[in-house]
């Protein structure tokens, strides 16, 4: 959690580290394992690319960051919400990127420039009511910076929660061109491709014990839902603690909607909440500045709902940027290296007829087997 998307890419990590639904610290795997798409690069390391960014607003004093830190370590509250609520943060990566915030109902996420001048711009635009809300930035005590977020569960009570990654593709245009310029062996990826597939490297690959970067990213989307789709499924986490990001290789329809029924079955009002709130967003992309002039990468959408409740919000913007000048996109037409296109609309058309599919099957079933 993309969320807290927490992806928000898997959203909020505790101030003491990440804890899995048994309540003790572990990692779900590392932090490149999803959104950084298990390549060893991150949205962070997107920002180092040596741009100039647009200033950021005065950050809050220390003083601020001294009360998290007190709340964190003294607060029964916080330890109850803390455990409650984050044990899930892991599902799509970002470990050590989200911390609590100093007031119920943020969240602090790690800064990243590109990604807060996103959100600055955000917050002017149509899709504000789609995004968490923005509350400035906070330095800790040894410089570093920090998102203050809006908690996107605050008003949840034991949510269930799923993130999906967005896009035909989850590497930007300049990183495939780097990693081309400058190809070499990666055992790392190449560990990662053989648990996947044992079957996916070549013979020569083999022999060399190592797959190339570019081989790798092209390869990380194929196996998935992304590259045919336009959107994954990153992780899911349900009401009864369990989670999982077992999803690599979720590719095909019949699949996606097998997962999709799992996760909503017990809470037959968030089927059409999702629905609807999937076809307010495709009409509000339509008129928003920010999607027309920005290419969206390793965005996500974050689900939640409870016994009583759902909602959608976009998340994770730190590598998503303004298009070059000159170059427009519609977000849904075919990616061709150079013509910056991302899939977006895809891949949300794709999700919402898997969901409507899903809704016409639950009628279907309910008209024939009268409860």
């Amino acid at each position: 959690m993309a969320a807290v998307s927490l992806g928000y890419d898997g959203y909020s990590q505790s101030l003491s580290g990440p804890m899995d639904v048994r309540g003790r610290n572990n990692s779900y795997g590392d932090s490149s394992s999803s959104s950084g798409d298990d390549s060893s690069w991150s949205d962070w390391e997107a920002e180092t690319d040596g741009q100039v960014h647009q200033a950021r607003p005065p950050v809050v004093k220390v003083s601020a960051w001294r009360k998290v830190r007190s709340a964190v370590q003294w607060s029964p509250f916080v330890q109850t919400f803390r455990r409650q609520r984050y044990p899930w943060v892991q599902l799509a990566g970002h470990q050590g990127n989200f911390k609590l915030g100093g007031e119920r109902g943020t969240i602090l996420k790690k800064l990243c420039p590109k990604e807060e001048s996103c959100f600055q711009l955000l917050m002017k635009d149509p899709l504000r009511p789609f995004i968490p809300s923005y509350k400035g930035n906070v330095t800790s005590d040894d410089g570093e910076k920090f998102l203050v977020l809006e908690d996107l569960l605050g008003d949840f009570r034991n949510p269930s929660v799923m993130d999906c990654k967005l896009g035909v593709r989850t590497y930007l245009e300049d990183e495939l061109a780097k990693a081309k310029l400058k190809p070499k062996l990666r055992k790392d990826m190449f560990e990662k491709m053989l648990q996947v597939d044992p079957s996916a490297p070549t013979a020569e690959e083999l022999q060399m014990g190592g797959v190339t970067k570019p081989r790798y990213m092209v390869w990380r989307e194929t196996i998935s839902s992304t590259a045919t789709l336009g959107f994954r499924i990153e992780g899911i986490r349900k009401q009864d603690g369990s989670s999982s990001k077992d999803y690599k290789t979720v590719g095909s329809s019949q699949q996606i909607v097998s997962v999709l029924h799992d996760f909503v079955q017990h809470h037959p009002h968030a089927l059409a909440k999702y629905i609807e709130r999937l076809n307010q967003l495709q009409a509000t992309l339509a008129r928003s500045e920010f999607f027309a002039t920005h290419e969206l990468i390793g965005t996500s959408l974050l689900f939640v709902h409870d016994h009583s409740k759902a909602n959608i919000w976009m998340i994770d913007f730190a590598k998503t940027h303004r298009l070059p000048g000159g170059v427009q996109i519609d977000h849904n037409s075919p990616w061709r290296v150079g013509n910056h296109e991302d899939g977006y609309l895809i891949g949300l058309c794709n999700l919402t007829q898997l969901l409507d599919q899903l809704l016409v099957n639950r009628d279907q079933n309910h008209t024939t087997n009268p409860t």
